[in-house]
């Protein structure tokens, strides 16, 4: 707000001094008038007197426990930047991070096992540390629907107005994978659906579309995922440091967590790693060339870029978060733009590696699981240029809960020791599937059936009665309880994300499989149901009647005839 009367020609230094000094509660109230319907401050080309109250919006006329500070109108607009540079043009909301959630594949592989196999061809392969990798019957969709499932946990997915994907190695090229993700979360049809793909700074870039969205008012909340799961040429260092994994996070306005508080990107026609549509691996160029030449100058001129437009500090950030294309590069930025060591996120590349798309989203969810109210975190995605974004934790990270933290997901795991048994996960190494694996080939896909049945197959959705209230899967007329037997009295029930019991089992040696035994059971759902499943990411040997399951989305098949990938709904263990 400003006065009516003139301010002093020159403001004393003690009034410099104590505008300097003005506390975060004076700046968050600031933020609160600036951001409230009607009492935006209006701030003039001079010197102006701005009055806060601690406890209410400022508003002319207010009265009470005022601070008071002389400030020019660009540091005025310092302080609305530092604070409230998240603000939409739409109603002054906020805009930002409503929820999020992270997926890492089950399995794992050291680095060590993969250099035992092919590090005759070249010693320079010699990597420290494991990486993630997908099950057999895991896809870029398929991580994808399980970080939006941990995102979306106990959240209303009828307020989701669009699903952005965004990856490097998505499954289906003339066949929209985020529709694929939007109808296995059960969302609505009136929604958007993107598909993000041609660099690994994709990741980024859905995330500022998404929040886009929510600023120009197309959008109430926008899903924005992003996964890869990449295949180095064997012997190659591609080989050693791609890892797999995938993340999603909801930009809204209603609950914001980490407010979106500005982005910054260059582009360049960069070619430090490049794969044609014909090419089964991608390709490098030499690496010191690719560090200095691309990775290091650009993320530093988008880091800067952006500091720069947002009038903040590299002290100003709790963390900094650089995406990993190998296991030390990042160390020369890190000294360029000399940041402390406890501002720098981890990239976790030991643990699993470089999942391209997915990583700076994967490093901005651990980052936000450690997070404080008003930690400010700036998140890089590189290739082909740079996006960088400033996040800024709000009160509403102290109490919000996470459907499994990062941390969670880096500690459960499975490690593999067979190289062979890597490379006919990858799809590498043709392997013998017998008659029955051939069998499993013989049947193409029913695209009829599958457009009429997507609730049942792809959503996992059935019916529950509405006399009685019992559930069944799959969708039912008649109501399978034996003391109503209402028919057609039904709704859609989903029940992929409800939790079950295993009620029986078996493991079959005789069933093909890339990862035998295969094993499947019924699994009894809370609340009601029960239905047949495949059981996944587990050691049979171990299951029993009575644990815990929960579901996951997998690739059911690949059908070669017609070029598509069958998916469906597997059981895997809870204390997985």
């Amino acid at each position: 707000m400003t006065t009516g009367r003139s301010p002093p020609a020159e403001p004393r230094r003690d009034s410099r001094k104590k505008h300097e000094q003005l506390s975060e509660k004076v700046r968050n109230a600031i933020m609160r008038a600036w951001t409230e319907p009607g009492k935006r401050a209006q701030i003039e080309p001079s010197f102006f007197e701005v009055e806060i109250s601690p406890s209410s919006p400022c508003t002319k006329g207010s009265a009470g426990d005022l601070h008071r500070v002389f400030l020019t109108r660009g540091e005025a607009s310092d302080r609305l930047m530092k604070g409230a540079h998240s603000i939409s043009q739409q109603g002054g909301q906020m805009v930002g991070i409503t929820a999020y959630g992270g997926y890492i594949p089950y399995y794992r592989i050291n680095r060590k096992t993969i250099f035992g196999a092919m590090g005759w061809l070249d010693s320079a392969t010699n990597v420290k540390g494991e990486k993630a990798i997908c099950n057999y019957d895991e896809d870029t969709v398929t991580m994808a629907v399980a970080a939006a499932v941990n995102c979306l946990k106990g959240l209303d997915r009828n307020k989701v107005d669009g699903v952005y994907l965004a990856s490097t190695t998505l499954p289906a090229i003339e066949r929209q994978n985020a529709g694929v993700v939007a109808t296995a979360l059960d969302l609505r049809p009136n929604i958007r659906t993107a598909d993000f793909a041609g660099s690994n700074k994709m990741g980024t870039a859905c995330l500022i579309a998404a929040a886009d969205a929510v600023k120009a008012g197309s959008a109430g909340s926008i899903l924005a995922c992003a996964g890869d799961a990449r295949t180095g040429k064997p012997g190659s260092i591609d080989e050693q440091n791609y890892g797999d994994g995938a993340a999603a996070f909801l930009m809204g306005t209603e609950g914001v967590i980490a407010s979106f508080d500005g982005s910054y990107s260059v582009s360049y026609d960069f070619m430090g790693h490049w794969m044609g549509a014909t090419d089964e691996f991608g390709h490098f160029w030499e690496g010191r060339w690719v560090k200095e030449a691309g990775y290091v100058p650009f993320v530093i001129e988008a880091i800067t870029g952006l500091l720069k437009k947002t009038n903040l500090q590299v002290k100003d950030l709790a963390k900094v978060i650089i995406p990993p294309i190998n296991a030390r590069d990042a160390e020369t930025i890190v000294k360029k733009l000399k940041l402390e060591p406890n501002q720098v996120q981890n990239t976790m590349f030991d643990g699993i590696g470089d999942a391209g798309n997915a990583s700076p989203l994967l490093m901005l969810a651990a980052a936000l699981d450690e997070a404080k109210p008003g930690d400010r975190i700036l998140v890089t995605g590189y290739g082909n240029g740079c996006d960088a974004l400033i996040f800024r934790a709000t009160d509403a990270i102290a109490t919000y809960e996470r459907a499994k933290p990062v941390a969670k997901l880096l500690s459960t795991k499975h490690e593999i020791t067979n190289y062979n048994q890597y490379l006919t996960f990858r799809g590498v190494l043709p392997i013998e599937t017998g008659i029955r694996g051939e069998e499993l080939e013989a049947f193409p896909t029913q695209i009829s059936r599958l457009w009429r049945e997507r609730k049942e197959i792809t959503a996992l959705c059935g019916s529950k009665c509405k006399k009685c209230g019992t559930p069944q899967y799959p969708y039912q007329r008649i109501c399978v309880n034996p003391e109503c037997g209402a028919v057609d009295q039904m709704e859609w029930y989903r029940f992929s994300d409800k939790k079950g019991t295993l009620f029986t089992f078996t493991a079959d040696n005789l069933a093909f499989t890339f990862n035998p035994p295969q094993a499947y059971g019924v699994i009894v759902f809370e609340g009601g149901g029960k239905f047949w499943f495949d059981i996944t990411d587990c050691d049979p040997s171990k299951l029993e009647v009575g644990m815990p399951m929960e579901m996951t989305f997998r690739r059911k098949y690949l059908d070669k005839w017609r070029g598509l990938s069958g998916y469906f709904w597997k059981a895997i263990p809870i204390q997985r």
